[in-house]
Parts: C-alpha cells; sequence; structure tokens
C-alpha cells in the first residue's frame, strides 16, 4: 500500500504541479495591481462600500498606519499576514503610494510567499497522504487533532475579536496623516 500512495505522489517539478504554481503566482501578482487600481481610482469612497465596512474602521486605520509608516515594505509585509494580504493593497491604493515601489514590493512578495505557501502546503498534504497510505488510524488521529486546534484557535480569535469590538470607539488609533479617516486637511 505505501509504494502505491507514494509512487502516486507526482514530482513537485513536473508541469502538473509547476503550472498550476505559476498560474497561481501571476494570478496573486495581477489581483494585487487590481486592489491598488480599484483603491487609487475609487479613493476614499471605497471605505464607504460594502467591503469597506466588511473591513472595518479601526481595520483600515491600522493598514493605514502600517502602509504610511512602512510605504511598499508593508505590501511585501502583508503576503505573510493572513487576513491582511487581500486589504491592504487597496488602502495602498487609496494612499496613492509609489507605484513602481509598489510592483516591486507585490512581485517580490509574489517571488517569496507563493513557493513558501504552495509547496510546504504541498508537502504536507503529500505527507499526510503517504501517513493515510501507511497508517490509517494515524492519519485519523492526526487530522482529528489538527481540525481541534483549528477549533480552538478560530473560537479564541472569535472571542478576541467580540471583546475588542466591545471596547470604546476612544481606544482606536488615530487615522494615519493624509488619511481619507482623519478628515479634512488644513
Amino acid at each position: 500500500m505505501t509504494r502505491y500512495v507514494s509512487a502516486a505522489i507526482p514530482d513537485p517539478t513536473s508541469p502538473a504541479v509547476l503550472i498550476p504554481f505559476l498560474l497561481g503566482m501571476v494570478g496573486l501578482f495581477i489581483a494585487f495591481q487590481v486592489y491598488y487600481w480599484v483603491g487609487h481610482k475609487l479613493g476614499p469612497r471605497i471605505y464607504a462600500s460594502r467591503l469597506g465596512r466588511r473591513v472595518g474602521d479601526e481595520r483600515i486605520r491600522k493598514a493605514e498606519g502600517f502602509v504610511a509608516r512602512w510605504g511598499a515594505l508593508a505590501v511585501y509585509g502583508c503576503f505573510w499576514v493572513p487576513g491582511v494580504r487581500h486589504s491592504l493593497p487597496w488602502v495602498a491604493g487609496v494612499l496613492k503610494i509609489s507605484y513602481p515601489k509598489y510592483v516591486a514590493a507585490s512581485a517580490l512578495g509574489c517571488l517569496t510567499w507563493c513557493p513558501v505557501t504552495y509547496f510546504g502546503l504541498y508537502s504536507v498534504i503529500w505527507g499526510w497522504l503517504a501517513l493515510a497510505g501507511r497508517s490509517p488510524l494515524a492519519a485519523g488521529v492526526t487530522a482529528a487533532v489538527v481540525v481541534a486546534a483549528l477549533a480552538v484557535f478560530v473560537r479564541r480569535r472569535r472571542a478576541a475579536t467580540a471583546k475588542t469590538a466591545s471596547s470604546s470607539a476612544e481606544d482606536a488609533p488615530a487615522p494615519a496623516k493624509g488619511s481619507p479617516l482623519s478628515g479634512p486637511q488644513e
């Protein structure tokens, strides 16, 4: 059985693996450019949109502060932070950071984050399948432990979010200087 499972694992350098990887990386890069230009063209109106309301003023302020402080480096950093990866680029567009620097940071992010994520996930999935081929019981226990850990994580995260949401608005960070959320500038 082990030979059958290991024989079914495709070579990571084969076209069956590399083509979807490359398409995903190019797709993510294109998505980041679209996010930037949507933020750039719509400007502060995007904050009042359904997307802006869903993200929330507090998260937008944090993203603005991060972009204001770190510039294009924030774009690279957002690849490594789940939940920020797809909201920070449109905030960068609203704040109109330098587009050439944005392109360089998003390209670097795609070139470093995609391989780590894709091949890391690839390794985990095929490692679990190899374990299932050797011992279905061990694979089942491993899957149950992972699901339980994720459930605990999600529960704690939701509790922390609810606690943060119930705190007063006075504790929220001030909008970044020049931010559309900061009101009229003098």
